[in-house]
């Protein structure tokens, strides 16, 4: 029994430290109302970046809209410049009076044909390199500032 009475004393010398639960309370309430204000803020942000998006996905449909229209209008400009040119040729064939007048226009017909159709080339060319250009830069400028604020981040 001498033995236990001795355990026994020495548990009693043991300390346990104590705990106050006002201090958890206060560190549990800081860290809960902390993460309420990054939630805030990170809502804020997403909800700025979506607005951002939407706005810029309205300016590239309204712009991919106007340069469609304003390709589709040099093409049936090209086409009619082509038709027309075909129907002069065409008539002045039937006008012609020997084989080598028929010769002499079917190579100049040929001729204008080609420098036509290289010169239309270009223009639509030109036409859709400034389309690509306007409908991909109200995303490039979304993205860029995006880019922007996640390195200053």
């Amino acid at each position: 029994m001498a033995k236990t009475a001795e355990k026994t004393a020495e548990f009693e010398t043991i300390e346990f430290p104590s705990f106050d639960a006002s201090k958890a309370t206060d560190q549990i309430r800081a860290f809960a109302e902390k993460s309420v204000e990054q939630s805030k803020e990170a809502y804020a942000k997403l909800k700025t970046g979506a607005e951002e998006t939407q706005k810029a996905l309205e300016t590239t449909f309204e712009n991919a809209r106007t340069v469609s229209s304003d390709l589709s209008l040099k093409t049936i400009s090209a086409f009619r410049a082509n038709a027309e040119s075909s129907f002069a040729h065409l008539e002045a064939l039937v006008g012609a009076k020997s084989l080598s007048e028929v010769f002499e226009l079917q190579t100049s017909f040929l001729r204008k044909r080609v420098e036509t159709s290289v010169e239309q080339a270009k223009d639509f060319q030109a036409a859709a390199s400034k389309a690509a250009e306007k409908v991909s830069a109200p995303m490039k400028t979304v993205f860029e500032k995006t880019v922007k604020e996640l390195k200053i981040a």
